[in-house]
């Protein structure tokens, strides 16, 4: 792999992933520096104003000022298809310390969709532009109020339409992952849209999209030549990759630019582990853990050993004997 020496210093984003990067994930993945944001799995909004304690529970963060325990800053992200109830959501997040709001109109899941929420929204540009500037009109100046989108719905080319009334209602940057709703996560991703929309607008965009090793990342920022990129799924089967790709644009050594494996990635288990259970409570522990463990057996098949001897595993002593055995 080679160096890359450009102007830029790369920012570099955890991707928000329902049901997986929660505090615990997010706590563990920045501890190991090259993350420069986080954003917090969606939080649903239809027509109330959430409590205190749910805003809590989707952003722990909120109680160490809006950032993870290793310092990197994590906006709250809303979702939902009503203008007002998201803008009094938003504004609460921000009195309660979010250092700012990311807007989801890209969640492809089929129950979300059907409830007028994620990706259902690019089919309406029109609504893009009246929930982000409602938002936007409700937040401090101060405090950025940021989008992300999919290409489209089922055609590419709404991005185009898309991005623009996201600009136009004042969005600090968009995040665009590189598929429509209709394409899911299925391969490729297609980055070439990147260029497309920076035809027509001047936000700033943060690429996403089947990011999943240095390569990726390299054939990735040639094709959309953006400053910001984003990583979801790719950063649990290495969490390595954020301090490996800011490498890949310097001369200085960076602590942690470890190459992901079995012997690497062993350690980072029980840590996990233990930051699931002050999170929620050992059960949980047990069952995220395991679903880390299938990501990872898929960078190393030592892992699918290990997973294999701890899915039947239920009762959280003994799974946290077993995996500490591995070590």
């Amino acid at each position: 792999m080679t160096q890359l020496p450009r102007a830029i210093s790369p920012k570099l984003f955890l991707a928000p992933m329902e049901g997986v990067t929660d505090w615990a994930m997010r706590d563990l993945l920045t501890g190991l520096g090259g993350i420069d944001q986080c954003v917090t799995e969606f939080l649903r909004v239809t027509d109330n104003l959430h409590g205190d304690e749910i805003f809590y529970k989707n952003c722990p963060e909120l109680l160490t000022g809006s950032k993870t325990r290793s310092g990197t800053p994590v906006f709250i992200q809303l979702l939902g298809g009503k203008p007002e109830p998201l803008a009094v959501n938003a504004v609460r997040a921000v009195e309660l310390g979010a250092l700012g709001v990311d807007l989801n109109f890209g969640c492809p899941a089929k129950t979300v969709n059907r409830h007028d929420g994620g990706a259902s929204l690019l089919q309406y540009t029109d609504r893009l532009y009246t929930i982000v500037s409602t938002v936007r009109k409700a937040v401090p100046a101060a405090t950025p109020v940021t989008a992300k989108i999919r290409l489209g719905f089922d055609d590419p080319n709404a991005c185009l339409e898309n991005a623009k009334a996201i600009e136009a209602a004042g969005a600090d940057w968009l995040t665009v992952h590189c598929r429509t709703k209709t394409d899911g996560y299925k391969p490729p991703a297609y980055w070439e849209w990147i260029a497309k929309i920076k035809s027509v607008t001047k936000i700033k965009i943060v690429t996403n999209g089947e990011i999943w090793n240095l390569a990726d990342f390299e054939r990735c920022h040639e094709s959309a030549a953006t400053e910001d990129y984003m990583i979801g799924r790719g950063a649990l089967r290495d969490p390595f990759i954020f301090n490996n790709i800011k490498k890949l644009f310097s001369d200085l050594e960076i602590k942690n630019s470890q190459h992901a494996s079995f012997t690497t990635l062993k350690p980072l288990l029980p840590k996990f582990y233990e930051a699931s259970s002050t999170y929620r409570n050992p059960e949980f522990a047990v069952a995220r853990t395991k679903g880390w463990l299938k990501q990872l057996s898929f960078t190393a098949s030592e892992f699918n050993e290990m997973f294999e001897q701890l899915k039947v595993i239920t009762k959280p002593q003994e799974f946290e004997t077993q995996l500490n055995r591995f070590q």
